[in-house]
């Protein structure tokens, strides 16, 4: 099985600079899911987001082609992709020919599919969107929208997270809210480097304590974690402290080596959310 610890996170690393598909490192969802009581069927559903902009390779006379990458990894996929393996396939692109971008568009759906299912039969597909330099102009910057928890004047005490600092009004009539805070930050599991988020948390139920909820997002400050498992774990405490009837968790973490990352969680299906990067991204 692979581990956190023998990808190439915190490691020096050679950059391929052709194509090499191997170079992607798949992670079982599995074992941290356990730690949170999500059994072999969440209680969610949703994608991770990812966005590259750091995408290049050539065409067949030696020109460098550029985009930017959309892709869309389903949250039931037994594995996600650990993020510099990624980086070091979207690398290998760099000095590679190909016939056009429907070809490299083609090649990285089959590859990121594979990877995520990491040896078993392909139940959905990895999405992938590339979008040439013409589309650029039409990338928007765009806060995430919702009842702003960061205005709240309140003291912060604990930097792990804590479910106990999450409350809500079990015996009131219910609502239906979007809550944001651009004060989510937790740390990579494996190098310890600091990951910054923006988070939007839709749900119908119980009304939940706002002082309350900000506390929690910030108890994750000093806690080692990937992103996709922090939001699953917000999902999660959420769902089984504040038994809302209807639960989304949205983040949008800052780039990193040309990549962000941004996992979406949902207890109903529904559209994906508009991927919008914030200002910060």
């Amino acid at each position: 099985m692979n581990k956190p610890e023998d990808s190439q996170l915190g490691k020096s690393a050679s950059y391929a600079d052709q194509y090499d598909a191997s170079l992607l490192y798949p992670l079982p969802r599995a074992a941290q899911r356990t730690q949170i009581g999500v059994g072999e069927q969440p209680v969610f559903v949703g994608a991770d987001l990812w966005t590259a902009y750091e995408l290049s390779w050539l065409n067949q006379r030696g020109k460098p082609q550029v985009a930017l990458g959309r892709f869309m990894v389903p949250c039931e996929s037994t594995h996600l992709v650990e993020s510099k393996s990624l980086k070091l396939y979207l690398n290998s692109f760099n000095n590679s020919r190909f016939d056009s971008m429907a070809q490299v568009q083609t090649l990285m759906q089959n590859d990121l599919s594979a990877a995520v299912w990491f040896g078993g039969s392909v139940n959905a597909g990895v999405g992938v969107q590339l979008l040439s330099p013409e589309q650029f102009a039409r990338e928007k910057v765009q806060e995430l929208e919702g009842v702003d928890l960061d205005r709240l004047d309140l003291d912060c005490t604990e930097y792990q997270p804590a479910p106990h600092l999450l409350q809500a009004a079990l015996d009131e009539q219910p609502v239906t809210e979007t809550l944001t805070s651009r004060l989510l930050k937790s740390n990579c599991l494996v190098t310890g480097q600091p990951d910054w988020g923006s988070v939007a948390i839709s749900y119908s139920g119980p009304q939940m304590d706002q002082a309350g909820l900000l506390q929690y997002i910030v108890s994750f400050r000093n806690h080692n974690e990937f992103h996709e498992h922090c939001v699953e774990r917000i999902f999660m405490d959420i769902w089984t402290r504040c038994k809302p009837s209807k639960l989304s968790v949205y983040a949008r973490y800052t780039r990193r080596g040309g990549v962000d990352i941004n996992p979406w969680r949902s207890s109903h299906p529904q559209a994906l959310p508009a991927q919008v990067r914030s200002a910060r991204q």
